[in-house]
C-alpha cells in the first residue's frame, strides 16, 4: 500500500516535480499563474507565446486532475478493504484489490510519464520506416511496422497522417513516412529508432521456409517555431515528380510532389500527401528541419554516453528488437531484455512495455532492465 502512494505521490508532470516527485501545492499555484496570463487580453498578439502558454496550462490541469483523480481512487478502495474486513465480505475485499492493483499500474505508467522532460519530447513527430534488403519479404514485413505504430498511436488517441508511402513490388512497402500528432507523441516514439528483425515462415514461400527480414524505423521531432535551424538553401536539391497513387479518377496529374535532399548530411525527405506541390514543398522543409535537429540529438546522446563509458547506446542502424512468429512466439528488445511472448498483440501496438523500459534505461544507463507489474 506504501508503495502505491509513493507512486502516487511521484507521477505527474515533470516540469513540477522534484527529483521525480510531483508537488500538487506548487502545480496549483502555477496554474493559477497561468489562469491569469491567459485572461490578458494582449496575449494573442504573440501567437506563439500565447499557444505555448496554453498548452502548459492544459497538460497542467490534467496532471493536476489525474492526480486528484488516483488520490480520490485510493483512498475509496482503501476505505472499502477496511469496511469488507470489517463485515468478512471477501467479495468487497477481492474488487477492491483489484481494483488498486489497476490503480497501481496507472500511477506506475504515470510516473514513466515524468521520464519524457526533453526539449521536444512533447512535440508531435514524424516516423519513417524503410524496407531491408530481402526484396518482398521486407516490404511486407515494413508494413506490418508502420501498421504496428499507427495501431499504437490510434490507442493512444493520437492522429496520423500519411505524409508518403513507396509501394512495394510485389506487396507491403518500400518506405512510409507518417505524422503523429499528441501528447509526448516523440517522448514515447523516440525509443523506437533503430533496426527490427523479423523470423517468420514467408508466406511467399511456396516450400514454407523460415525467413529472416530486417526493416528500420527512424523517428524525429517536428521542431517549434522558437527552436532555430539553419538550412542554407544552396546546400539543398529540390526535386518534384509525379505522386504515386491507386490510380483512377484520383490519380495526380500534375508534379506535385517534393524531395528535398540535403547534401552535406545526405539526408532525403519528401511529401506526396497534398494534392498542391507549395504544401507539400513546405511539409519537406518542416521535415528536413525535423531531420537535422534529431541529427544533433543522436550526437549529443552518442557524445554523453561516450563520455559516460555506458555500454548499449541507442545508435543509428543499430539492431533493437526481434520478433519471431516461428520456430517459438517471442518479441525480445535487445537493449532492456524486455520479453512478450505475444507478438500477435505487439505487432497490434502492445508496445508500452517496450517504450517504459527504453526510456527508463535512457535515464539511468545500464544494461537490461527489469519490468513487472507492480504488487
Amino acid at each position: 500500500m506504501q508503495k502505491l502512494k509513493f507512486l502516487l505521490i511521484r507521477s505527474s508532470s515533470p516540469s513540477l516535480s522534484c527529483g521525480g516527485i510531483f508537488d500538487p501545492e506548487a502545480a496549483q499555484t502555477r496554474l493559477e499563474e497561468l489562469n491569469a496570463k491567459a485572461e490578458d487580453p494582449d496575449l494573442w498578439n504573440d501567437p506563439s507565446k500565447a499557444q505555448a502558454l496554453m498548452k502548459e496550462r492544459t497538460r497542467l490541469d490534467d496532471a493536476i486532475s489525474a492526480f486528484a483523480k488516483m488520490e480520490q481512487e485510493l483512498d475509496d478502495q482503501i476505505e472499502l478493504i477496511a469496511m469488507g474486513e470489517m463485515e468478512e465480505d471477501d467479495e468487497v475485499v477481492k474488487e477492491a484489490e483489484l481494483a488498486l492493483a489497476a490503480l497501481a499500474k496507472t500511477a506506475s505508467r504515470r510516473e514513466v510519464e515524468t521520464l519524457l522532460s526533453g526539449e521536444v519530447d512533447a512535440n508531435d513527430c514524424y516516423v519513417e520506416i524503410h524496407a531491408g534488403a530481402g526484396g518482398t519479404e521486407s516490404q511486407d514485413w515494413a508494413e506490418m511496422l508502420l501498421r504496428m505504430y499507427m495501431r499504437w498511436a490510434e490507442k493512444r488517441g493520437m492522429k496520423v497522417e500519411v505524409q508518403g508511402t513507396s509501394a512495394g513490388d510485389e506487396a507491403g512497402i518500400k518506405s512510409a513516412t507518417i505524422l503523429v500528432k499528441g501528447e509526448n507523441a516523440y517522448g514515447w516514439l523516440k525509443t523506437e529508432s533503430g533496426v527490427h528483425r523479423l523470423v517468420r515462415i514467408s508466406p511467399y514461400d511456396s516450400n514454407a521456409r523460415r525467413h529472416t527480414s530486417f526493416s528500420s524505423a527512424w523517428v524525429f521531432p517536428v521542431i517549434d517555431d522558437d527552436i532555430d535551424i539553419e538550412i542554407a538553401e544552396s546546400d539543398c536539391r529540390v526535386d518534384t515528380f509525379r505522386a504515386s497513387g491507386a490510380g483512377g479518377q484520383h490519380v495526380n496529374t500534375t508534379d506535385s510532389a517534393v524531395r528535398i535532399t540535403h547534401q552535406p548530411t545526405g539526408i532525403v525527405v519528401q511529401c506526396q500527401s497534398q494534392r498542391s506541390q507549395h504544401k507539400n514543398r513546405a511539409e519537406c522543409w518542416k521535415m528536413l528541419r525535423a531531420r537535422l535537429y534529431e541529427k544533433e540529438l543522436q550526437e549529443r546522446e552518442e557524445k554523453a554516453q561516450a563520455e559516460a563509458s555506458q555500454k548499449g547506446a541507442i545508435g543509428w542502424g543499430n539492431q533493437i528488437r526481434s520478433y519471431v512468429l516461428q520456430p517459438y512466439q517471442m518479441v525480445k528488445d535487445l537493449r532492456t531484455g524486455v520479453e512478450s511472448s505475444n507478438p500477435s498483440a505487439v505487432l497490434d501496438g502492445d508496445l508500452d512495455s517496450f517504450m517504459e523500459a527504453a526510456l527508463a534505461q535512457r535515464v539511468h544507463g545500464g544494461g537490461a532492465v527489469e519490468v513487472s507489474d507492480l504488487d
